[in-house]
This record gives structure tokens, sequence and C-alpha cells, in this order.
């Protein structure tokens, strides 16, 4: 109607104009990676990882940071967590701009239907990061923007369909109930 046009005239007036995401992919090859069982979060000694070393790894591995564990220039160093395999390709694809949760659970929808068909890996992840001055809040706390604005979930999907829900948040917002 007319506050649609309205609306328009404003954003056209101030050059305001929409974006599309950013879409890039990437192969990640002979990548290590940690051994993860669907029932086992705390990991077991020579069977499988955690789910805080998997956080951790993939930090890591989205990143960019070498796994190698070889230092060089600088202090510290990093290694996949054991038990780990060496995965031959490794898929990387990263979504940047505003992106609504509808198109992210139609995503992870699609992700789930991996499995459908016969293939070799037995799990896959969704990282979601918001931005750092999200408004985005938790229960009845304002959202710790100027202390660091950490403001992520990751979904790791299994073969069996179990997933993990990882989530952080800043050192001053609650945790999402």
């Amino acid at each position: 109607g007319a506050e649609g046009s309205t609306l328009m005239s404003y954003f056209s007036k101030n050059q305001i104009r929409a974006l599309k995401p950013k879409i890039t992919f990437s192969t990640l090859r002979d990548l290590q990676c940690p051994v993860l069982q669907s029932n086992e979060l705390q990991g077991k000694p020579e069977e499988s990882c955690s789910t805080e070393e998997l956080f951790e790894w993939l930090g890591a591995v989205l990143n960019q940071v070498s796994l190698d564990n070889k230092s060089s220039s600088f202090l510290s160093t990093y290694c996949c967590p054991q038990p780990s395999t060496i995965v031959e390709k490794a898929f990387l694809c990263t979504v940047t701009g505003f992106i609504i949760p509808e198109k992210i659970i139609q995503l992870l929808e699609q992700l789930c239907c991996y499995f459908g068909d016969p293939k070799l890996a037995s799990w896959l992840t969704l990282t979601v990061h918001g931005f750092a001055d999200s408004p985005v809040s938790w229960r009845e706390s304002e959202h710790g923007f100027h202390k660091g604005g950490e403001n992520l979930y990751n979904f790791v999907i299994f073969r069996n369909l179990d997933y993990w829900l990882q989530m952080a948040v800043g050192t001053n917002d609650d945790c999402p109930p």
C-alpha cells in the first residue's frame, strides 16, 4: 500500500539497498577429523571425542588453523583431538549475511536428507554465528555486545539423525532456555 511506497522511497533516497548473502565453497583435503559417537557426549578414551573437543576443533577448521601441531614463529600449537581419522575430502560452505531463521531450518532439513543416500560420512555440522552487535538476547538479559558479543550455535548431525546442539553466548548473557 501507501506505506510500502513511502518506505521504498526512503530506502532509495538514502541509497540503501538489499544485499544477497555471500556464499563460498571450499574442499578440504586429507583433513584430520575427530571420531564421534552420537551417544557419547563426554567421549571415551581411545574410542571417541567429546563435544568440547569437537567444538574447539571445529573453530580451528573454520578459522583455517593448521592442525599439524608444528611450531614455527608462534608460541602455541593445535592438533586434532584423539582418536581421529583422516578424511580424504571434506566440503565447507560458508554463507555470510543476514539469514532468516526459516532459511536456517530449511538448510538443516536439507542437510538431514544427506544421509538418505549411502554416504561415507558418519556426521556433519551446521554452525550459525550471530552478528557481534546483534540485538538478540535470552530471557530478560541484555546481550553482552560490549563484552565480546559471542552469539552462536552448532548442530552436529549423525547418520542415525541423532544430533548435538552446542551453544556459545557471552559472559554477560544468559543461556537460552
